[in-house]
């Protein structure tokens, strides 16, 4: 795949791949910062922003915007991440300049009409309510909130039901200032354009968008200590999220801890936690763990679920092995299947423009030069025993390992004392489910 740098004539740059076998492209626009730069007081601003933009822009109201769209046969997406601000697109090369030109009124003119926003508002509305009752959302909100107190991570990029009542048009507008960009935006492209085809069209498309915005949070650690926390709920099946400080994705030894969280819970049934707690002891149906790496700060997660009459079973198995793995590694076995299904299930995430699009854009936000896609494999291949010895008894902390509990719990051990009542949940929007899908600048490495 031959990854090309473009800088458009009025200075934007960008990836590109080009594939002229079918006329079509697909664009990723990342602009960094992202739900991280609600103002204060304000928590949910940047969310019900990027979620009006589609609801109108320039002349055209919602649903003359949407049919403009869908005449051109274009696809649209606006997402609002912790770190990013997101923007995909899809257009057919017949029509390409006349989809620039709507995805560029939505961007630049959008119309932010008040019924619009009340009515996004109401959909955002309903997601809280909906979070509000879900044990594993719970699980997740209550863990950040209790790691990164004051940080944004540690609340909902949904904001509360008070905080997203509260926010005007000029929020929404100001959000708007803040986060779309030139000097924080990064772009990829894959398909059946040129990059002189690509610099103009990045002119066209973004050049019209303020040079810089606000200053960016700062590096975060989480405050954590090796208690359980539980959140009393009413339900037959106790949700619960596990994790502890992570690594820096440009730390010398992160191949080693991915290969490693991918022998501990991140390999499906081919993972230690998955063999111990579920095969070999029927406690759950799922368990799993993550690495997530933010802008500014790196976790270690994990979620699982269980029985009420069985969760503390669950929970003190994962602590025994958390520690037995920090204390002793990996079997040779677990490494070397590993690494099999690491490096044969890379290529595979290449299989489509969308797809390619978003692994180049993700690579650019974390620094990864374009050569990374060749060399990848053999950064894992080159993972030793040694190596995985040495970052489990330095990473793994079995002392540090906090879990919360959201359920009504039978028999658990360490420490567990009631904490926050369960209306008043409110952290990243499902933390628990991070686990299985990270956002996609996460999800595109290593």
């Amino acid at each position: 795949m031959d990854i090309q740098q473009v800088t458009s004539p009025g200075g934007i740059k960008a990836w590109l791949v080009e594939e002229h076998s079918i006329p079509f492209t697909a664009l990723e626009i990342w602009f960094r910062g992202g739900s991280n730069l609600d103002r204060e007081g304000k928590r949910g601003a940047v969310n019900l922003m990027t979620a009006t933009l589609e609801e109108g822009s320039g002349d055209l109201d919602a649903r003359q915007f949407q049919a403009a769209r869908e005449g051109l046969a274009a696809s649209f997406d606006f997402e609002a991440y912790d770190d990013a601000v997101a923007v995909s697109a899809t257009m057919l090369t017949e029509n390409r300049d006349a989809a620039v030109d709507l995805l560029r009124q939505a961007l630049v003119e959008p119309r932010f009409d008040q019924d619009a926003i009340d009515r996004v508002r109401g959909q955002v509305l309903s997601i809280i309510a909906s979070d509000a009752q879900d044990p594993s959302t719970i699980a997740g909100d209550t863990w950040m909130a209790e790691a990164f107190p004051g940080h944004p991570y540690g609340s909902s990029i949904n904001g509360t039901a008070e905080s997203v009542q509260g926010l005007t048009r000029e929020d929404i507008l100001q959000a708007r200032q803040d986060t779309l960009v030139k000097g924080r935006v990064y772009v990829a492209a894959v398909g059946d354009i040129t990059p002189d085809e690509l610099g103009k069209l990045l002119d066209t498309l973004l050049g019209d968008l303020p040079q810089d915005g606000p200053a960016l949070p700062s590096e975060v650690a989480p405050k954590l200590d090796g208690g359980t926390t539980v959140v009393d709920y009413p339900t037959p099946q106790a949700s619960a999220l596990f994790g502890q400080r992570g690594l820096r994705r440009d730390d010398p030894d992160y191949f080693a801890a991915y290969v490693l969280n991918h022998i501990l819970g991140g390999g499906g049934f081919e993972s230690r936690l998955m063999d111990e707690v579920r095969e070999k002891r029927g406690l759950t149906y799922g368990i799993g763990t993550v690495l997530v790496d933010k802008d500014y700060t790196d976790l270690w997660l994990g979620s699982v679920a269980s029985d009420n009459r069985t969760i503390g079973q669950a929970i003190d198995l994962v602590r025994e092995i958390w520690a037995d793995v920090a204390a002793n590694g990996v079997t040779e076995e677990e490494l070397q299947a590993a690494k099999t299904y690491i490096t044969g299930e890379y290529p595979l995430r290449f299989d489509g423009n969308a797809e390619i699009a978003g692994i180049l854009v993700g690579m650019q936000m974390i620094g990864l030069p374009p050569e990374y896609v060749v060399n990848r494999n053999s950064y894992i291949e080159a993972v030793t025993m040694d190596d995985i010895k040495r970052v489990a008894s330095e990473l793994m902390d079995p002392d540090h390992l906090h879990v919360v509990v959201v359920g009504q719990p039978e028999g658990l051990d360490g420490g567990a004392a009631p904490a926050v009542a369960t209306d008043a949940a409110a952290a990243t929007p499902s933390a628990g489910a991070a686990v299985a899908a990270p956002e996609p600048a996460e999800a595109a490495t290593p």
